[in-house]
């Protein structure tokens, strides 16, 4: 039985959220076409009959002296300690450069524990041999049975990279129960869905600027319901009329895409009441980055 901490890393919109996705078989992480949506490090769990890989997936690496996309690469950073294998996903449908070549110096002194996931294989405009040119001259160490191909959205090669990963896993007895999938506690995963819903439906820089805050959550009808009061956080006024919409249109189209999403997960029946206010300059605020983020 093997069981091992597997660190999903790269590049912004490499395609890690929606490998972890698929892999869990649930909607553990936010997947959007927009980049650095994945603001924590969220765990996953794939049980089979070889062991339980436990996966965290980590903001995309992404080159920015803001402060919330440093804030974000020490999440990533601090992920890769301890860990017992890395699952570095690339999209094959982007030119390497400068920014996958930090990428790949994050994990340099741990190739024995890689295994590369060659992503976005289906698409006309994927250039796999050019990634393996990459990693040959970036990550040497990581033998060509390690570097494998795949569709993440697809659902293609997925086993592949699974069984990859398990062949250089340790020993061990689970560490969560088999029908888990995910750690979560129910106040950030509300947040993340709701979130979710929101940067999906939202264009622009708006996205970035937005940040849930669960205020109240209560247990009614004896648990038999939820009734949760939150609010969609944003950084200006202006911001603010965009997310509500004409006659409150987009804010009510993400809370009942948020509802759906919420009842589709939990037992309990959800109620929500979803409303929108400005928290000035947030991202450049180190008490609401350490809230959202710990370090």
């Amino acid at each position: 039985m093997k069981t091992a901490v597997v660190a999903i890393i790269g590049r912004p919109s490499a395609g890690k959220s929606t490998f972890l996705n698929t892999a869990c078989q649930e909607p553990v992480s936010i997947v959007s076409p927009i980049p650095q949506t994945t603001r924590n490090a969220i765990k996953g769990f794939v049980n089979t009959s070889l062991g339980q890989l436990i996966f965290i997936d980590t903001p995309g690496y992404h080159d920015s002296e803001k402060k919330l996309n440093l804030r974000l690469r020490n999440v990533t950073e601090s992920q890769l300690e301890g860990i017992d294998c890395v699952l570095y996903v690339i999209d094959s449908t982007r030119a390497t450069g400068e920014e996958e070549v930090h990428t790949a110096e994050l994990i340099k002194d741990m190739q024995d524990k890689v295994v590369v996931a060659i992503n976005k294989t289906d698409l006309k405009t994927s250039r796999p041999q050019e990634i393996r040119t990459f990693i040959a001259a970036n990550l040497p160490q990581v033998p060509a049975e390690r570097i494998f191909e795949m569709s993440a959205e697809k659902d293609q090669g997925i086993n592949e990279v699974l069984k990859g990963l398990y062949d250089i896993s340790p020993e061990g007895e689970p560490i969560y129960d088999e029908e888990m999938y995910t750690d979560q506690d129910l106040r950030f995963r509300v947040c993340e869905v709701i979130r979710g819903e929101a940067i999906n439906r939202l264009s622009d820089e708006i996205p970035h600027a937005v940040y849930v805050d669960v205020a109240d959550i209560e247990h009614r009808n004896e648990g038999k319901k939820l009734w949760i009061r939150a609010f969609l956080c944003v950084e200006r006024e202006s911001q603010k009329g965009i997310v509500i919409g004409k006659g409150a249109s987009k804010i009510k189209e993400i809370r009942s895409a948020a509802l759906r999403k919420l009842n589709e997960i939990y037992i309990q029946k959800i109620e929500l009441d979803l409303q929108v206010k400005v928290d000035k300059n947030w991202r450049q605020r180190d008490f609401t980055l350490n809230r959202l983020i710990p370090q």
